[in-house]
């Protein structure tokens, strides 16, 4: 890469500006406050255990959801175990708990993202997700909002979050280099 390409996280940036996606960089140390400034409303948000070391969920997050808070939840975060800079997608691992229905039912969806997992395009995705798919898990690649225009008018949300917002953990991973 030359000094003058952009960054894979400089590249991400853009991929996910020109989907209308709003990302935050985030300090390990300043998780839970970022959280709190992008969250439609912190009584309603629900959310499955982030599997980094370096931060958590708060308290205030609901991680064993209910079928009913779930419906009622208007804010889902996740955790994202890649970002795909050339596309300004995240991949959302199957988890055995069901991480799926916290993505995909609120009118928000929060991934967060190590910087260390964002890839510069989708053939290097492949091959870091190739080994976990062959032995049968499953994952979501998510670029952007749920969209359709399937009668008339582009419509957001009718199939998933009407908006989506990454925050992107600095971890002092390699992204940039």
């Amino acid at each position: 890469m030359s000094a003058d390409s952009p960054s894979p996280v400089e590249r991400f940036e853009t991929s996910l500006d020109a989907l209308e996606v709003s990302v935050t960089r985030v300090e390990p140390r300043t998780f839970d406050e970022a959280l709190r400034d992008v969250v439609l409303d912190p009584e309603t948000v629900v959310g499955t255990p982030l599997p980094f070391d370096s931060v958590s969920l708060p308290d205030w997050v609901d991680d064993e959801p209910t079928p009913a808070t779930l419906e009622a939840a208007t804010t889902g975060v996740t955790a994202a175990s890649l970002g795909v800079a050339d596309y300004g997608s995240v991949v959302l691992p199957g988890t055995p708990d069901g991480s799926e229905p916290v993505s995909l039912f609120q009118d928000l969806h929060v991934a967060v993202l190590r910087r260390s997992d964002l890839v510069g395009d989708m053939r290097t995705a492949i091959e870091r997700l190739g080994p976990q798919l062959r032995e049968g898990h499953s994952a979501i690649v998510a670029t952007g909002p749920s969209a359709t225009a399937d009668m008339g008018a582009l419509v957001k949300g009718a199939h998933g979050p009407k908006d989506v917002h990454v925050l992107l953990l600095e971890d002092g991973g390699a992204a940039d280099e």
